[in-house]
């Protein structure tokens, strides 16, 4: 039970960063690189305090620690840039929906045992998620979409790497800390013309320190005593939550193929879950 709550409270922090990035965008308070740098800055700061000041440990760097950077600030400069022409709940359905078969993929290398039946919805969430960024399907900015797939692939890998990691908030405060590393040169040559405002830097921070540095570092705490198969299943409850984020806050509207492609990726999750009822 306290596993399930912390993923609950993990998956809420994940949809948060969809809609606080998508607020501080389309209110133009903010470019997305000054929002990437900004919150990979706090996140860092908030982790580096919470490791050295409060834990007394020093964050050591190591060869999974340069990858889980190099993805995470994939996944950070990405995600950014995306969420410019993708609403809230269709960046998140394309996010943790790729990045669910990049984990998938990755249980399947490391031999986890996977029923038939996990098969088949995985099968079932890949078509959902085809259907999401075909652009027969679908009116979204082919940019936008390709840039959030990389997004998800950087997900992906970064959550892959923080299954085996004992160190939760060390590890990530070692990948934020090179991550911010990568992210900082990208902002200052790629800084856009609007100049950032109180509402976008507050957004930023939050998103940074809170829901990102604390988010992840409750993700990297939890990801050890779950199998990857069953973590990248849990991230798919997070675009309805960003969704209903877009909905509440940004007055966005949902099309006909977002509920299509969250029925076939939520009954893909369901499926296995469904079947092992049914057959007790």
């Amino acid at each position: 039970m306290k596993i399930i709550l912390l993923i609950i409270l993990t998956m809420s922090a994940f949809a948060a960063n969809s809609i606080l990035t998508r607020l501080a965008l389309v209110s133009n308070s903010i470019d997305p690189s000054n929002f990437a740098l900004i919150r990979t800055s706090s996140a860092s700061l908030i982790l580096i305090f919470i490791t050295v000041i409060i834990q007394k440990q020093v964050p050591k760097f190591n060869y999974s620690s340069v990858i889980g950077a190099i993805s995470l600030a994939g996944y950070l400069i990405c995600f950014s840039y995306s969420y410019l022409t993708i609403d809230t709940g269709m960046g998140a359905l394309i996010l943790f929906g790729g990045s669910m078969l990049v984990m998938f993929i990755g249980a399947l290398i490391k031999k986890e045992d996977i029923p038939i039946t996990r098969f088949i919805g995985a099968i079932l969430s890949l078509f959902g998620l085809y259907m999401l960024t075909d652009p027969r399907f679908s009116g979204n900015d082919i940019f936008g979409v390709f840039l959030m797939l990389i997004a998800a692939l950087s997900w992906g890998i970064y959550s892959i790497i923080g299954h085996g990691q004992k160190k939760p908030i060390s590890n990530t405060t070692s990948n934020f800390i090179l991550a911010l590393l990568l992210v900082i040169p990208f902002s200052l040559y790629f800084s856009g013309e609007n100049k950032t405002n109180s509402y976008g830097f507050i957004l930023a921070i939050i998103s940074g320190a809170i829901t990102s540095g604390l988010g992840y570092s409750l993700w990297y705490w939890i990801l050890p005593k779950i199998n990857i198969s069953s973590a990248s299943i849990a991230q798919l409850t997070v675009p309805l939550i960003a969704a209903l984020g877009g909905y509440l806050f940004i007055s966005e509207t949902l099309n006909w193929q977002f509920y299509i492609s969250s029925i076939l990726i939520l009954g893909g999750i369901l499926l296995p879950l469904i079947y092992k009822k049914v057959s007790k």
